[in-house]
């Protein structure tokens, strides 16, 4: 067995960190333990009860108790963040999960039973089902886009942190791309939007979506566009939709630009991604 020790950052941080020891694992009917997870983990009920992966520190009781998620996340922090633990996932061969994120091995072997365990809870597919079922009835292309700011103002220089109005450019853009057809937008942020600037678009809309809704919905689109980030990169990957990355703010886009993900430092077409 196999066993994942660290805790890289967000949810998509830490789903393409199991990905390659999963894959492996998947195709040579191995089972991984995974120490330290998301709060999004019960929304992803076929990877926690995979047969394949193994929590032995999720216990829902203690959970789901008074401060218990702030306890298990200050547990997870202690853990993957302290010189004499490093020593003792090294010493007992553990495996850093996001030191493996560019290994490929496996993952083509593997990939339609990752997109069965990464499926999120039925709920949550059911509510992205609903919302796009008009869209899909109509033949209206949807495009996904990916707002991504907070830490983004200053990370790698701010270079791919964007206003709304840059964000409004490149919708019309894609409006352009497709001027015989109907475009509908979906839009997923990690911030509270002025949906004002958007309203010019139709858009496609999730009542009380969280996280894990954004994410799947964002794997259901015809398109996804957004700045270099894990979140986009996991939605194209797992729902296998073309994605173009927006590396600053008056790029001119085309329908070659878009591309699969095929693994974490590769689209289909193969383009290579920059470790940023």
């Amino acid at each position: 067995m196999k066993i994942i020790c660290d805790s890289p950052g967000q949810t998509c941080n830490r789903l393409w960190s199991y990905v390659p020891t999963l894959s492996e694992c998947i195709v040579r009917k191995k089972r991984v333990a995974i120490l330290f997870f998301d709060e999004t983990i019960e929304e992803f009920p076929h990877f926690l009860h995979s047969r394949y992966t193994w929590f032995p520190l999720f216990c829902k009781r203690f959970l789901h108790s008074k401060n218990g998620w702030n306890k298990f996340k200050g547990l997870t922090w202690k853990l993957c963040h302290d010189k004499t633990w490093e020593r003792f996932w090294i010493f007992t061969r553990c495996t850093y999960g996001w030191h493996q994120r560019g290994v490929t091995r496996y993952i083509a072997e593997a990939k339609s039973e990752l997109r069965r365990v990464f499926t999120p809870s039925d709920e949550i597919v059911e509510r992205c089902r609903q919302s796009f079922l008009p869209y899909r009835a109509s033949g209206t292309i949807i495009v996904g886009v990916h707002i991504r700011r907070g830490d983004y103002k200053t990370w790698n220089g701010g270079q791919f942190y964007f206003e709304n109005e840059v964000y409004v450019s490149y919708m019309k853009q894609m409006v352009r791309l497709f001027d015989k057809k109907a475009v509908s937008f979906y839009i997923s942020t990690n911030e509270k939007l002025d949906a004002v600037d958007f309203d010019q678009f139709d858009r496609v809309v999730i009542p009380n979506a969280g996280v894990v809704d954004d994410l799947y919905a964002l794997s259901q689109c015809d398109y996804i566009i957004g700045p270099v980030s894990t979140f986009s990169r996991w939605a194209s990957f797992i729902g296998e939709r073309p994605l173009c990355f927006l590396y600053g703010p008056s790029q001119k886009l085309c329908l070659e630009d878009f591309s699969p993900i095929k693994s974490f430092f590769r689209f289909e077409n193969g383009k290579e991604i920059l470790d940023w």
